[in-house]
């Protein structure tokens, strides 16, 4: 078999640890410690995270994307593959390294995606992009850490807690959708969904799509007309 070869290294900013970026052949992964948060081999839930998000704005004659977290590109090509020529895509990396590793040793992986003309790339955190974009989004996808439950970053929490997510609902326009990845179930989040001005739809996906692998879930969440009364306390 042949072994790993660690190509490069990043700090996590904010966070504890730090990124590898290992290959092995034409296979790539990305650890954190011992943890594997991606691999070039396993991609079926972040497609689904694209492909299930736009299909929920269909339509939409120049639809704008936010996608929080780059990654290995699978959720932005697969975007990429649904959406019509006048759409415009925004990804918001935190770790400079991997948008560096995305041009430099796993540049074929992502093909010309990061040079399409629908495409901007900006080295930032998602939370301030959400922040400073009031209605400016038909569709904002994160698939950033883990998902709720963050393993690299604990200021991700800051996402998806409530005041996290008001924000996401006041970035997106009228009927917008927000698309979360998680590596597993959560119900208090899915609460706060709902608490928080979304009408909510969790999907069951595949890791490998079809072929199979670890069951992942994706929360659609369709922004209401109208957003919730605020209680005077929450949990």
């Amino acid at each position: 078999m042949i072994p790993w070869t660690l190509l490069d290294t990043a700090p996590v900013p904010g966070g504890e640890g730090e990124l590898r970026l290992r290959r092995r052949g034409a296979e790539f992964s990305i650890r954190l410690g011992t943890v594997e948060l991606m691999n070039s081999r396993i991609s079926g839930s972040e497609e689904a995270l694209a492909t299930l998000s736009c299909a929920k704005i269909a339509g939409r004659a120049q639809p704008r994307i936010l996608i929080g977290g780059l990654g290995m590109g699978f959720t932005l090509r697969a975007a990429l593959g649904v959406l019509g020529t006048k759409a415009q895509i925004v990804v918001a990396e935190l770790v400079p390294a991997v948008v560096a590793w995305a041009r430099g040793p796993m540049a074929e992986l992502f093909g010309d995606s990061l040079t399409d003309e629908r495409v901007r790339i900006e080295v930032e955190d998602v939370g301030r992009v959400i922040r400073s974009g009031r209605g400016s989004y038909d569709a904002i996808l994160l698939d950033v850490d883990n998902g709720p439950e963050g393993l690299t970053r604990d200021s991700n929490g800051g996402l998806y807690g409530v005041e996290g997510l008001r924000a996401a609902r006041a970035a997106l326009r009228p009927g917008g959708v927000l698309a979360v990845w998680s590596c597993a179930p959560d119900r208090d989040f899915a609460a706060r969904l709902r608490r928080t001005g979304f009408h909510m739809e969790e999907v069951r996906t595949r890791a490998r799509g079809r072929d199979g692998g670890a069951r992942h879930v994706i929360w659609l969440a369709t922004r209401a007309d109208s957003p919730p009364r605020r209680p005077e306390a929450e949990a």
